[in-house]
């Protein structure tokens, strides 16, 4: 075998070499990363999991937070298990995080200490929050908006982006955002809901209570002075006399 055969053939061995410590290297670092994601996530599923099983709600509004806090943990807990990757892992980070708001809804609701500080959630603070209280009638329905709990506001909402659409974080009178976080898409009675709902509220974005796009699909305009949750010509607190019909096939969807 020549000289040049032999440096050849070890340049091709030295070569394969490193790439084979290369994707080693990176394999292992994957996995770091996926085991101090997962130690991260059960961490915050286990402070959630002790927080639902120790406290019992003593009004609605604490015992309907304490419900979603529950449905969070067990989706965390399922999503914890499945986790093969650092991404899915810190989503279920914010599975347990998401409850544990709720957990806090539920303390204040009961007067209780809420607790330390949380971190911010995945689009919460671009969300906004209820400022003031609103009540608005949409084809016959009543909905209400509090930043506090009350009887007539009983589910909270710890804010957040939702099918592309930012929900401010505060109490409701019904989940009306839940079909379209099951469904993905927001329906156009919602966007006449959030117009009512959160139109001029301080603290909440304009794209909470106005649609992009909504001119295209329906000839409307959220820019047009007619349009004006503060009063010209749509009145949020009163839809009936607003003179604005189009709320046919307006479907809360069952809640």
């Amino acid at each position: 075998m020549s000289t040049a055969t032999v440096i050849i053939v070890i340049a091709l061995v030295v070569i394969a070499a490193a790439v084979w410590w290369s994707r080693q290297k990176a394999v292992a670092h994957q996995q770091k990363q996926l085991e101090d994601a997962k130690a991260e996530a059960r961490r915050w599923v286990e402070r959630l999991g002790g927080q639902v099983l120790n406290l019992v709600g003593t009004n609605e509004a604490a015992k309907q937070a304490l419900a979603d806090a529950a449905e969070r943990h067990g989706a965390a807990v399922s999503q914890l298990d499945q986790a093969n990757t650092a991404a899915q892992a810190r989503l279920t980070t914010e599975s347990a995080l998401e409850g544990l708001y709720y957990v806090r809804a539920a303390r204040i609701a009961m007067d209780m200490d809420p607790g330390p500080e949380l971190p911010d959630l995945s689009g919460q603070r671009g969300a906004g929050k209820v400022t003031e209280y609103r009540e608005v009638e949409v084809e016959g329905q009543r909905q209400m908006a509090s930043p506090n709990p009350t009887e007539q506001t009983p589910h909270y909402y710890p804010g957040g982006t939702v099918a592309g659409r930012p929900v401010p974080q505060g109490w409701y009178s019904e989940p009306w955002w839940k079909p379209a976080l099951v469904g993905g898409a927001w329906g156009v009675g919602s966007f006449l809901l959030m117009g009512a709902l959160f139109g001029g509220m301080a603290g909440v974005p304009a794209e909470a209570a106005y649609a992009d796009g909504f001119q295209d699909g329906m000839g409307f305009d959220g820019s047009d002075p007619g349009f004006d949750g503060g009063g010209q010509g749509f009145d949020g607190g009163d839809m009936g006399d607003s003179g604005f019909d189009g709320f046919d096939g307006f479907d809360m969807g069952g809640f």
